[in-house]
């Protein structure tokens, strides 16, 4: 007998998303069923609320940032199961005929975007130092002196601004990601 999740999913709309995402169908109904436990309003869509309840995410310092980032991409204050499974496929590791795949959801360039928007607070395309530093106080807290996260930043910059203009560009910090293990670093495994 199929799962509840399964039956509530017109076999089209998994065969799309399987399609946008590279997700199987056994994939997208658990984290469709997943969705709906989220779903605390029972609307088909998910709140800032209810993300901030998943206990991953309210225990990793960039939590807030992620929940977030899930938002981006429908710039609405509700995210539907498409754009929650769009979001999600971004961190679906690659597959070794994907490689050179450029414009896979989940492929480099989509994870490196997904990582500079992290940083990128203000959404104005351009990492400065203060958003560095905004991120930096998410990640370490109190552990490390004000000093130490200015000097921080200010390196970071200075080995990644390459027009000398004080911000990272997101072609600047893609070539300083160039050497970075992103595919694997960015990738979550999901059961079949």
């Amino acid at each position: 007998m199929g799962s509840r999740a399964s039956l509530l999913l017109r076999q089209e709309e998994i065969e799309q998303i399987q399609r946008e995402t590279g997700f199987s169908h056994n994939q997208i109904t658990r984290l469709y069923s997943r969705f709906t436990s989220l779903d605390k309003g029972q609307n088909g869509a998910l709140s800032r609320e209810d993300f901030q309840r998943i206990p991953e995410l309210a225990i990793n310092p960039l939590g807030e940032r992620v929940v977030q980032l899930f938002f981006l991409e429908g710039e609405d204050e509700q995210v539907n199961f498409r754009q929650y499974m769009r979001t999600l496929a971004r961190f679906r590791p690659l597959d070794p005929n994907q490689k050179n795949d450029k414009d896979g959801v989940n492929s480099r360039e989509k994870k490196l975007e997904f990582a500079f928007r992290m940083y990128d607070l203000d959404q104005d395309n351009r990492i400065s130092r203060e958003e560095l530093l905004q991120v930096l106080r998410m990640m370490v807290g109190v552990n490390i002196s004000e000093e130490q996260l200015g000097s921080i930043a200010d390196r970071t910059i200075q080995e990644a601004d390459t027009d000398g203009d004080q911000r990272i560009s997101f072609e600047e910090f893609s070539k300083a990601m160039e050497r970075s293990e992103v595919e694997q670093k960015m990738s979550v495994r999901f059961l079949d």
